[in-house]
């Protein structure tokens, strides 16, 4: 699929396992802020190799007072979402959908997993996503399964290093909607942030 007809077509949606101090100022973030009303959820993105069918990368989107994505150890650098070591603020449906067209290519596809919680769940969920980071390389299951575990109903998902096991229990959480998300461009990223960029520019 076209990168642009998928990012006109889609309704949303995803990163690749760096342990770096990022933290954008004050004011940057209190610009991007972005609100969704209306219910309260979680959508845990899985990168997996469209080959062998290993999960390659976790993340996680929390709609709570704020729209924030967990992106831990990621690789989705761009300049329009204010990021504070791993988490992504100013996260609209929009913004989601380049970050998911990002990590989709012909080796690899993303799966998200959506399930509503209760407000004060998903205010937890952002409070520890926010002290989680900065997460080192290879480290992106590692720490999303551990913050998922703290969570009131998430006792289920296992401590893991495994992208793929964590989507195997999230699978089973009551009122899960699960959305794959496929794309055939080469296999170099480089190429779809450069494209990417260039949009969120308005060079294109």
């Amino acid at each position: 699929m076209n990168r642009r007809a998928f990012l006109v077509g889609l309704p949303l949606a995803l990163s690749a396992c760096t342990a770096q101090e990022v933290w954008a100022p004050d004011d940057v973030v209190s610009r991007a802020i972005y609100r969704k009303p209306g219910r309260k959820y979680l959508t845990l993105y899985t990168m997996k190799n469209v080959g062998s069918g290993n999960g390659a990368h976790s993340a996680l989107l929390i709609n709570a007072s704020q729209r924030v994505l967990f992106d831990p150890a990621g690789s989705f650098r761009q300049d329009v979402m204010p990021e504070r070591n791993d988490v992504l603020f100013g996260v609209t449906p929009r913004l989601e959908k380049f970050y998911v067209s990002f990590h989709a290519r012909e080796t690899y596809y993303v799966v998200g997993q959506t399930v509503e919680v209760a407000p004060d769940v998903a205010e937890q969920a952002l409070n520890l996503a926010l002290v989680s980071g900065p997460v080192p390389q290879a480290s992106c299951a590692r720490v999303t399964s551990r913050m998922l575990r703290q969570l009131p109903g998430f006792g289920g998902i296992r401590q893991t290093w495994g992208p793929g096991r964590i989507r195997e229990d999230f699978a089973k959480l009551p009122g899960v909607t699960t959305l794959e998300y496929r794309e055939n461009d080469a296999d170099d990223k480089t190429l779809a942030l450069e494209e990417i960029t260039a949009i969120l520019r308005g060079q294109q």
